[in-house]
């Protein structure tokens, strides 16, 4: 009985409790109703006390943090990835080889016309253009049609773009080239490469004994019999290697983030600058003269200045064939661009130039009687496979990181923007790994290293390109030639191959007309360009590159140790605060300076922020207390004199006034950190010392707009004190909450300095 009455009393209570929640709910609706009618919805407190001037403090509450158990995390993670599942082989082949996931899934009826039609297309571009680049190489035209081959092939199977076409890249070869070349001049090689070309019947045993020299080489620890361009491919295949297993490592150690350091004015310079070089290199061969091949930084110019020398020794024969293959070749690319929309496919005008020059040079005999340079015998059939050279590697090891790095960076810059383009996804990392493979395997196989190309790729998604199968059909095209077609180019003059390569750099030269746009957009962009187009083009290609990347950090650090800074006025019956020289009408806040620093507050800023600071302000608080200390001390010595006149003539009365030179015009700084993304030790130190100055001078020093990182930072570094007992009165949330407090508050005297 007594337990129940117990429970009915508690019931009672119970119910009581809940009458009260409910009246003092509806009691709360209906206020908040009011205000809506009112016009006078609640708000956050720190809104209220903007609208009410009221000078209470109001802090928001911080999340707690859930601390992460890293080392368990990592454990999990090893766990997993160590242990071996059919199910987890099984997503790993296919994720290594893309190719297993979307081939069952190809819809054959609607991809494949354009497939074949677009791969046909680039063969027939690629014949062409892989001898011509053979020239940049340094190499047998044999060789670039290896690479086109075989980098087709390899990323069919582990590519994961649908419309990049990777294969023989003019900026790549022209890397290789230079590597080659030096590589050559050291061993003793004459880099004369017009010597009367071999003749034979095309078969890889010709080619090998015409390859073979009387020289008996020790060089990088091989000692064997082996002639220039033996020697000259086994460099090539060295540097291909290792910058495969570079793009192999940085896809496993995941660091496909170098990339972000390649900026587009960086890439777009080297491209330039690149590509000057390249149009020096094959000037000799448009004109027909015969000047070795430079070497070194200031290739250019040194290039420059022998064509010059030798001008008289131009070969008529070789400036007629140029001038009248470029005419035809821009002739066609300028229609072709002009009526791309019309066309179905692009017109093969290099192929139909090679073969009319190759049936001239043929059957007009202008090596016999003009003397004219041709490209010699290109075997048939493949070479067997060699492995490369550990000794050679380690002679190029250095300059396999830059080649490692631009091949990637175009190929996944260009993957990116035509899978943004046409609504898929690729997988960075993978795209790194296939482009590795692209340069490790096809290195057995006497090739060279590859990288996708922006105007081959524009070209396959003009012809309809829908997957990779495209490549498939490409590389049959270039095994073709390689089985059957490739003795009948023995005739081609490489002053039309140079024509062919001039004109393909039509759109990195037209980056010139780019730069008053450019200038306009962003002058500091543009100064990196040409600063990078200039190193590419006048020291070297590599150095260019590491030029380029140096320069434009330097750029953002020094935009960082010389920020924009300003004095913030308030714009007129509203909450909002502006720069007061870049906007018009704008409102002084009496007794009240607001300093904007646009940058991370660091130790390399920090002289900048304090010479901006007591510039803008007119207030240099070190100087001001030395003249008030001065003045002290002059007045004290005065009056042990027993003086009724101060120093300065004046009463004793008026010595308050001359204490102080220059009236202060302000009480309080608010510093408007909503620009400072982060603190370091030296940036928490000055903010340390300007609190402490102007506290000096009874002068307020207020944070406002501070995010979470910087906030954590004032706290470890002591800013607030030991028990953060003025947090709420040093930091605020908003530039006006800081104003409204400045002209109510003073800072009290206790808080910590």
């Amino acid at each position: 009985m007594q337990i129940e009455t117990y429970l009915a009393e508690d019931f009672h209570s119970f119910q009581r409790a809940k009458t009260e929640l409910v009246h003092s709910r509806h009691k709360v609706i209906q206020e908040h109703i009011d205000e809506v009618s009112t016009g006078k919805m609640e708000r956050p407190p720190e809104a209220t006390r903007m609208e009410n001037n009221t000078s209470s403090c109001f802090l928001m509450e911080r999340k707690t943090r859930v601390k992460i158990n890293r080392k368990a995390i990592m454990v999990a993670k090893l766990r997993k990835s160590c242990s071996c599942t059919p199910q987890k082989l099984k997503n790993f082949l296919m994720d290594f080889f893309p190719v297993l996931r979307w081939l069952p899934k190809y819809r054959c009826k609607e991809y494949i016309w354009g497939d074949i039609m677009s791969g046909l297309v680039i063969g027939i571009i690629l014949v062409p253009q892989a001898i011509a680049y053979s020239l940049l190489a340094g190499l047998k035209p044999i060789y670039s049609l290896y690479t086109s081959f075989f980098a087709n092939i390899i990323y069919f199977l582990m590519g994961t773009s649908r419309h990049v076409s990777v294969g023989i890249f003019s900026l790549i070869s022209l890397m290789v080239g230079q590597v080659v070349d030096r590589e050559l001049l050291l061993a003793g090689f004459d880099l004369n490469d017009d010597a009367p070309p071999a003749s034979g019947d095309g078969s890889l045993q010709n080619d090998n004994l015409s390859n073979t020299t009387a020289f008996n080489l020790t060089i990088a620890g091989i000692n064997a019999e082996c002639g220039k361009d033996c020697y000259a491919i086994g460099i090539a295949t060295a540097l291909t290697f290792m910058a495969g297993v570079y793009q192999v490592l940085m896809g496993i150690f995941r660091l496909g983030f170098v990339s972000m350091y390649l900026s587009e004015s960086v890439l777009d310079g080297f491209a330039t600058g690149a590509s000057l070089t390249i149009l020096t290199a094959q000037v000799k061969y448009l004109i027909g003269i015969k000047i070795p091949r430079s070497q070194g930084h200031g290739m250019l110019v040194i290039t420059w200045i022998n064509i010059f020398r030798n001008i008289s020794q131009a070969n008529i024969c070789d400036v007629i064939t140029s001038a009248i293959c470029i005419v035809v070749l821009v002739t066609a690319k300028e229609i072709g661009d002009r009526y791309k929309h019309k066309l179905k496919f692009p017109l093969p005008t290099e192929l139909v130039v090679i073969v009319v020059a190759t049936l001239v040079s043929h059957y007009g005999k202008l090596n016999e009687v003009y003397a004219s340079s041709v490209s010699g015998a290109i075997p048939t059939g493949f070479i067997p496979p060699k492995v490369p050279e550990f000794n050679l590697m380690l002679r190029v090891a250095l300059d396999a990181l830059p080649l490692a790095i631009v091949s990637f960076v175009f190929t996944v810059s260009l993957s990116e923007m035509f899978a943004k383009k046409y609504a898929y996804t690729i997988r960075a990392n993978q795209e790194m790994f296939a482009v590795g493979f692209c340069n490790i395997i096809p290195s057995f196989f006497h090739s060279f290293a590859t990288s996708a190309a922006l105007a081959k790729t524009l070209v396959k998604t003009s012809t309809g390109c829908q997957t990779q199968i495209s490549g498939v059909i490409s590389a049959m095209v270039v095994l073709l030639v390689l089985l059957f077609l490739a003795p009948l180019f023995y005739s081609l003059q490489k002053c039309v191959l140079a024509c062919i390569i001039i004109v393909s750099l039509r759109g990195a030269l037209r980056k010139f007309r780019d730069v008053p746009a450019r200038y306009c957009v962003n002058k500091v962009d543009t100064l990196v360009w040409v600063v990078t187009m200039s190193a590419s083009a006048l020291v070297s290609t590599e150095i260019g590159l590491l030029v380029g990347i140096v320069f434009s950090m330097l750029c953002i650090i020094v935009r960082t140790q010389r920020p924009r800074t300003a004095l913030l006025g308030q714009i007129q019956d509203t909450s909002f605060y502006e720069d007061d020289l870049e906007y018009e009408n704008l409102s002084p806040v009496p007794k009240v300076k607001i300093f904007r620093f646009e940058a991370p507050l660091y130790y390399a800023n920090r002289n900048y922020f304090l010479k901006s600071l007591y510039r803008l302000t007119n207030l240099d608080p070190n100087l001001e207390a030395a003249r008030r200390k001065k003045y002290e001390k002059k007045e004290k010595q005065h009056l042990k004199k027993g003086n009724h006149k101060t120093a300065n003539g004046l009463g004793i009365g008026e010595t308050t006034l001359q204490l102080v030179p220059k009236q202060i015009d302000f009480q309080a700084l608010v510093v408007d950190c909503s620009s400072i993304s982060f603190l370091d030790t030296t940036g928490v130190n000055t903010l340390k010392e300007i609190l402490k100055d102007y506290k000096n001078l009874n002068i307020s020093v207020l944070l406002a707009c501070c995010n979470p990182s910087v906030i954590d930072s004032l706290k470890r570094g002591g800013y607030f004190g030991k028990d953060f007992g003025c947090m709420q009165e040093m930091l605020f949330y908003s530039i006006h909450n800081a104003v409204l407090f400045a002209k109510d508050q003073k800072l009290p005297a206790d808080c910590p300095v």
